[in-house]
């Protein structure tokens, strides 16, 4: 639904309907009451002190004989005035301290976030009155108290959905793009916590209308001559046996005031999609890595080159390493596919040649080197500009990978706008040419409109389109065709290959699928519980692969040739889990041809012939075909469902 249609319909609803009237009305007061009422309100008549109700004054008069009735009217401005500017008070401050962690060094993050837990903890009247003895008394010094004391709490509003939207791939993406903290800070992560906030600050408004008639009825608040409804309560309530009418009407203008702001933010919480919970939410700290320092590779061919790269996160029970010591290069130009189930550590490999890994994965490495530059040791910013400029990341999900606050074309043109110091339009310019490139039709409107507005074949398409944005060497595609049909799937792949003819750029295709990686590869690596089992050129996939776990991924994969009235075949038992690895051979307990040297000791990567290597004691030889347990036996010896099936390895 557009968002400008969503917003209307909070009126369609009852609740809805009667927030609003009374909003407008309010604003209506604010705006025409002290113009029509004014001189009424201001009017001193000593003759008519402290009277009751009547026809001439509805709510009786206060003991300068002036009509409380319009006194009440003409308060609205100040009282409403008021309430606005401490919400946005507290908002602005609540946001900057809720995402200066973000921007800030560790330690000054930390600081902030721990003062921002304290005054959490406090009431928020408490809170209020704190800041009051040190503003001062009087009507600035209310709108600064109240404003700083819901601060902490959209603090942490802010906190928690800026963590909620940081793990999101088009954030990644932004940050592979070489975009600075800030930017993205401003560009992606605001505009999508915007409306949450917008929620929350239009519910917190009746909150701060109750707080100034506290504080002004305290004596602490807003001083005569002015007055709100707070100062007019405190005046009616010491003749409330007399008039009870001139207490009656401050108070239930602020009761009708608060009701109507929270109904109108009760509203639009429901129709933004509930309100957003304001939850404890720790700092999490920049990512953690280490390397050992090692001189650049002399080859000028090798864009990518890694060796003995690990990947641990902290556990109760130790460390666990979900990529255990990969080793592998890709040259300028090359297709690499990288194969194996989930959890295999595929797109963690990916992620960390990137330099994606979230805390608290902790990456090592002897070797991470990208196009000449070790980027686990080299500064911040000469990484940023590297990866953002000769680095692309399309993900499996495009989707999630654009910001859904912002059109197609202004983010393809930020990573030029970035790096190539492009003025905003000959970055559009480019955007439109790039969109054309990888054949988006109507690539100009197309470049005008959101990511939703877009199919998920096309989406894909612009995707790979931001990342020819500044002509990278290296496009790093995990599942680009997942959730896609076959048609589309065979579009894509095909758009890919001609990107790396055109542009010579080398590509690492992550897939489950292994017939797409033999279709669209050079070369495979089959992964296997965070190790590479086996590395070979495609051409040798179907005849020359010698590791069991590779002729196994081939054979539950169906042809046309497979006979229909049996069980697709499996492969029995389960992946281990990253802390299950055994000190053998991590495939054995699923292998066939496992023996007791399997059991004990866990096989190197090691060269099997030209340009084909190796894990395993005992490699399949020749064409000999692996034969796996049938599915009622593979579920008899062990508890767990098969995992690899057709059509893939998921």
């Amino acid at each position: 639904m557009p968002t400008r249609l969503k917003w209307l319909s909070i009126v369609r609803s009852p609740v809805g309907a009667t927030a609003t009237v009374l909003v407008l009305l309010l604003a209506l007061l604010a705006i025409f009451a002290p113009l029509v009422w004014g001189a009424q309100a201001q009017a001193i008549d000593t003759s008519g002190t402290q009277q009751g109700p009547s026809a001439e004054h509805l709510l009786g008069t206060d003991a300068l004989g002036r009509d409380v009735l319009a006194r009440v009217l003409v308060a609205t401005q100040l009282s409403v005035t008021l309430a606005v500017i401490a919400v946005v008070i507290g908002v602005t401050v609540g946001t900057l301290l809720g995402t200066a962690p973000s921007v800030l060094p560790r330690w000054a993050g930390r600081i902030v976030v721990g003062i921002v837990n304290i005054a959490v903890a406090f009431p928020g009247l408490l809170l209020a009155l704190f800041f009051a003895v040190i503003f001062g008394v009087g009507t600035t010094g209310a709108v600064l108290a109240i404003g700083f004391a819901m601060a902490p709490g959209f603090a942490r509003l802010t906190q928690t959905m800026s963590a909620a939207i940081a793990g999101r791939d088009f954030i990644s993406a932004a940050r592979t793009a070489g975009v600075s903290r800030l930017r993205i800070l401003v560009r992606h992560v605001l505009p999508n916590i915007a409306e949450p906030l917008i929620v929350n600050a239009t519910v917190a408004a009746g909150g701060a209308l109750l707080a100034f008639a506290g504080l002004s009825f305290l004596g602490i608040g807003v001083q005569l001559p002015a007055f709100d409804w707070g100062r007019m309560l405190s005046e009616g309530l010491n003749r409330i046996y007399i008039n009870p009418a001139a207490a009656f009407g401050p108070a239930a203008a602020v009761v009708i005031a608060g009701l109507a702001f929270n109904l109108l933010g009760e509203s639009a919480a429901s129709v933004a999609g509930g309100r957003v919970a304001i939850r404890r939410s720790a700092f999490l700290p920049l990512p953690t890595t280490h390397a050992v320092p090692t001189e650049s590779t002399e080859s000028t061919d090798t864009i990518l080159s890694i060796e003995n790269l690990r990947i641990s996160y902290p556990t109760h029970s130790g460390p666990v390493h979900p990529v255990r010591g990969v080793s592998f290069e890709i040259r300028v130009g090359e297709a690499l596919g990288v194969v194996g189930e989930s959890g295999s550590g595929k797109s963690l490999t990916a992620l960390a040649a990137s330099r994606l890994i979230e805390p608290p994965g902790v990456v090592t490495a002897d070797r991470l080197e990208f196009n000449g530059v070790q980027i686990l040791t080299a500064p911040e910013k000469t990484v940023r500009r590297l990866l953002g400029t000769s680095m692309a990341m399309v993900f499996q999900d495009p989707l999630t990978s654009f910001n859904p606050a912002r059109r197609i074309g202004s983010q393809l043109a930020e990573a030029a706008q970035e790096h190539q110091v492009m003025s905003r339009r000959n970055a559009m310019e480019r955007a439109v040419e790039r969109l054309q490139a990888v054949r988006v039709p109507a690539a100009a409107r197309r470049a005008e409109q959101y990511p939703h507005e877009f199919s998920g074949g096309m989406r894909q398409r612009a995707m790979i389109a931001m990342g020819l944005m500044n002509s990278p060497k290296l496009i790093i595609a995990d599942e680009p065709t997942t959730a896609l049909d076959v048609t589309v799937q065979r579009q894509v792949l095909r758009l890919l290959n001609r990107v790396r003819t055109e542009t010579n750029a080398a590509i690492l295709l992550i897939s489950h699928d292994i017939a797409v990686v033999s279709q669209s590869c050079e070369r495979v690596l089959v992964m296997y519980a965070g190790r590479i089992v086996e590395d070979l050129p495609t051409a040798e996939l179907y005849t020359g692969a010698r590791h069991p776990y590779t002729r196994a991924l081939l054979e539950v994969v169906p042809d046309l040739d497979t006979d229909r009235g049996q069980p697709l075949g499996v492969i029995p038992g389960r992946p281990p889990a990253p802390g299950e690895v055994s000190p053998g051979c991590a495939f054995a307990a699923r292998c066939p041809l496992a023996t007791a040297q399997c059991l004990e000791s866990d096989p190197e990567l090691a060269i099997h012939s030209d340009k084909h290597r190796v894990a395993c004691w005992n490699p399949v030889e020749g064409a000999t075909r692996l034969t796996l347990p049938e599915p009622s036996t593979a579920a008899a010896h062990t508890q767990d469902s098969p995992i690899a099936t057709l059509g893939g390895t998921r």
